[in-house]
C-alpha cells in the first residue's frame, strides 16, 4: 500500500472504481485497489510513485473537476509497517533525511481502530527528530495513518496531500 483514500461512507465501491480508472490512465494497468476495514477509506497499491499520482490527480481536478466525484483526499504513503511504537519511529527516522536542519515539522496521526497512546507515540517521534516543532507554520508534516495493525508513514509537505473538494473550491474563486 502506497496511497490512501478517503471518501464518503459507503461509496466506496464508486471511489475505488473512480481512483482504478486514473491510475490505469498514468499507465498501471494493474494496481491493487481496495476498501479498508474502516468505511471511508481506500488503500491504493500502484507501481507509480505515489507522489505523481497526487500531482497527475491535481491536474484532473484544475482541468476536468467533475471526474473526480467520490474521492475527497489522498495521501501518500512512504512506508507501511505495523502498529508498534517501535515500527513507527523506525519508520519516520528511516524518512528524516529529507528535513534539512533548520526546517520545522509536525506530527499528524490519523487512528482508527488501534490503542496506540497518541500521546506516547508524538513524544517517542519528537525524540527521534532534532528539528523544532511548529503546529501551524511547519515545513515538513510527519504523517501517520493507522487502520488496526497496518500503519502508513509519510514526511510530507502541505501541498503533497489532495484534499478534492478545497482543490475544487480554490479553483474556482
Amino acid at each position: 500500500m502506497n496511497l490512501i483514500a478517503t471518501c464518503s461512507r459507503h461509496l466506496e465501491e464508486e471511489a475505488c472504481d473512480e481512483i482504478s480508472e486514473i491510475i490505469s490512465e498514468l499507465g498501471d494497468q494493474s494496481p491493487r485497489i481496495g476498501k479498508s476495514s474502516f468505511s471511508g477509506i481506500i488503500w491504493i497499491d500502484t507501481k507509480i510513485d505515489p507522489f505523481t499520482v497526487i500531482q497527475e490527480i491535481k491536474k484532473i481536478i484544475l482541468d476536468e473537476p467533475w471526474r473526480m466525484r467520490y474521492c475527497h483526499r489522498f495521501i501518500p504513503l512512504a512506508q507501511t509497517t505495523s502498529s508498534t511504537i517501535e515500527e513507527i519511529v523506525n519508520a519516520v527516522k528511516n524518512q528524516t533525511k529529507i528535513i534539512k536542519d533548520t526546517e520545522t515539522y509536525r506530527i499528524t496521526i490519523e487512528k482508527r481502530g488501534s490503542d496506540i497512546s497518541s500521546k506516547d507515540l508524538i513524544t517517542a517521534i519528537a525524540n527521534t527528530i532534532p528539528n523544532k516543532v511548529s503546529l501551524e507554520f511547519y515545513d515538513w508534516n510527519v504523517m501517520i495513518q493507522i487502520m488496526g495493525g497496518i500503519v502508513g508513514v509519510s514526511i510530507l509537505k502541505e501541498e503533497d496531500i489532495v484534499s478534492t473538494l478545497k482543490l475544487k473550491r480554490d479553483s474556482m474563486e
